[in-house]
């Protein structure tokens, strides 16, 4: 499998491509984030102002071709630390406020600005928009995310199969990936040449309807 007219990049050249990525990007101060890459291993030093910036500084890193992975090292700066009480209301009111998010389903536990969220949602796209919601809140420091998919009705292994075989082939170019389904649990498996379509291969598996968890053991390389 080959993609014509990209070639090989050096770790100097993904590192340049990352921060170029990074300082093109408004919601980030420059020399924010500092970048090292080892054979195509993409590492994030530095501190960012809120929890929502450290995933979106990855997924910027990601999204670079060459890429095969991204370890985050970030941390968010402890600006003006509120009162974890006031933190948990402001959790609350922004669970209640979103109509993509089934908060009366949804419980928070809150510690030294760590949020841990608990609780059943019927789809992907409702848990990501639970944790979203609260990792925009100011003083929240980091989400663990303990949210449980258990769709209703369930659907049947084979139409997730195909629904995510069909969503994968929109997506990309390439047909090296696999996929396995379980009782809704759902293993990805094969090699794409970069990260950001190993992403996108997860991201596909989880907006299918009747998917309850992915395991992603796509290999990224040549």
């Amino acid at each position: 499998m080959t993609l014509l007219g990209i070639s090989h990049k050096t770790d100097r050249q993904l590192q340049l491509d990352v921060l170029a990525e990074i300082a093109r990007d408004f919601r980030f101060r420059p020399a924010e984030i500092g970048v090292e890459v080892d054979d195509g291993i993409v590492t994030l030093t530095g501190t960012v102002s809120s929890y929502v910036k450290l995933g979106q500084a990855a997924e910027l890193a990601a999204g670079v071709y060459g890429v095969k992975d991204v370890a985050n090292k970030l941390t968010v700066e402890s600006a003006s630390k509120l009162d974890d009480t006031k933190i948990a209301q402001a959790i609350r009111d922004a669970l209640r406020w979103d109509v993509d998010v089934p908060e009366e389903r949804i419980d928070s536990i809150v510690r030294d600005g760590v949020v841990t969220l608990k609780g059943t949602v019927d789809h992907w796209g409702e848990r990501m928009a639970a944790r979203d919601a609260v990792a925009k809140i100011t003083g929240v420091r980091y989400v663990n995310d303990h949210l449980v998919v258990s769709p209703a009705p369930p659907r049947g292994d084979q139409q997730i199969f195909d629904d995510i075989k069909a969503a994968l082939r929109r997506r990309s170019p390439v047909d090296d990936i696999d996929v396995a389904v379980d009782r809704g649990a759902v293993t990805l498996m094969g090699k794409v040449l970069w990260y950001g379509l190993r992403q996108r291969a997860e991201q596909a598996a989880w907006s299918t309807p009747g998917v309850r968890s992915v395991v992603n053991k796509i290999l990224v390389g040549a």
